[in-house]
C-alpha cells in the first residue's frame, strides 16, 4: 500500500524533542519506564507477534522480546530505532524487527499480531487520524487479537479541566533530568492531542474494537485493553 499524498508526515507530530539526538540519550533515565506491569496483562505466548507502536528506545520490545516469538518495533525516529538496535547488539537480541514508521506508515507483513502495544504515543495525532490509526490497528490484529493503549487520556469532564490540570502541572519535576518539567507538560496541553475518555471510547468501538478492560491512573492517564472480535 501506498501512503496517500494526504497524509500527515508523523515526524512532524512527534515533538521535536524524539528528533533530538541529545534529548533521546537521556530519554530513558527520564522516562523511568517500567514494561513489567503492562506484559503481566498481556495475554503472552511463546509464538505470539507483538507489533509495539511509538516503541521509542525500546524499553518495552526488548523486554518483550524474551517472552514473545517476534516483536515488531516501530518508530518514527531515528534516533529512538538507533538506540534500540545497539541495544539490541548489546544484548544479543534477535527476535525483534525494527520500522522507522509510525501509526499510519507502518505496513505489516507476514501473520497478523497477536497483540499490538502503544505506551504515550497516539496522543501525537489530532483525533481524525486516530481514528484512522485505530482502525490500522483492528486490520493488522488476528481475530481474537489484542490491542493495549496506554496514554495520557483525560478521564475527567471539561468543568473540571482548570483544577485537574493545575494539580497535575503542579506535580511536574523541577528538572528536565528528574522528569518531565511543568514547561514541558504545558507544551504537551499546548500542542498535542491527548483525548477525553468519553470521546477516546468511541473511537475505539468504531474502529472495531471490544474495550474488554479500563484503568484510569488518576485522572490524566489511562489504559485500555481492547480486543479484536473472534
Amino acid at each position: 500500500m501506498s501512503i496517500p499524498s494526504w497524509y500527515p508526515d508523523e515526524r512532524l507530530h512527534a515533538g521535536d524533542e524524539h528528533l533530538d539526538p541529545e534529548y533521546v540519550a537521556k530519554y530513558d533515565r527520564k522516562a523511568q519506564t517500567d514494561p513489567a506491569d503492562d506484559l503481566a496483562r498481556l495475554p503472552i505466548w511463546p509464538d505470539s507477534i507483538l507489533v509495539d507502536i511509538g516503541a521509542g528506545t525500546g524499553t518495552f520490545a526488548l523486554a518483550a522480546a524474551a517472552l514473545c516469538r517476534k516483536v515488531i518495533a516501530v518508530d518514527v525516529s531515528p534516533h529512538m530505532m538507533d538506540v534500540l538496535r545497539r541495544s539490541m547488539r548489546e544484548q544479543g537480541i534477535d527476535n525483534i524487527e525494527t520500522h522507522e514508521a509510525g501509526f499510519l506508515s507502518y505496513e505489516h507483513h507476514g501473520d497478523p499480531a497477536d497483540i499490538v502495544y502503544s505506551r504515550h504515543a497516539l496522543h501525537h495525532l489530532p483525533d481524525f487520524w486516530k481514528a484512522i490509526a485505530l482502525r490500522r490497528i483492528h486490520d493488522l490484529l488476528k481475530p481474537g487479537g489484542i490491542f493495549m493503549l496506554h496514554d495520557l487520556i483525560y478521564s475527567f469532564d471539561p468543568d473540571e479541566a482548570d483544577a485537574v490540570i493545575e494539580s497535575w502541572l503542579a506535580g511536574a519535576a523541577s528538572s528536565p533530568d528528574a522528569g518531565w518539567t511543568r514547561a514541558e507538560l504545558e507544551t504537551h496541553l499546548k500542542d498535542e492531542y491527548s483525548p477525553f475518555s468519553w470521546l477516546l471510547e468511541p473511537m475505539l468501538e468504531r474502529a472495531g474494537f471490544l474495550i474488554e478492560d479500563v484503568t484510569h491512573h488518576g485522572s490524566i492517564y489511562s489504559t485500555y485493553i481492547c480486543r479484536r472480535p473472534e
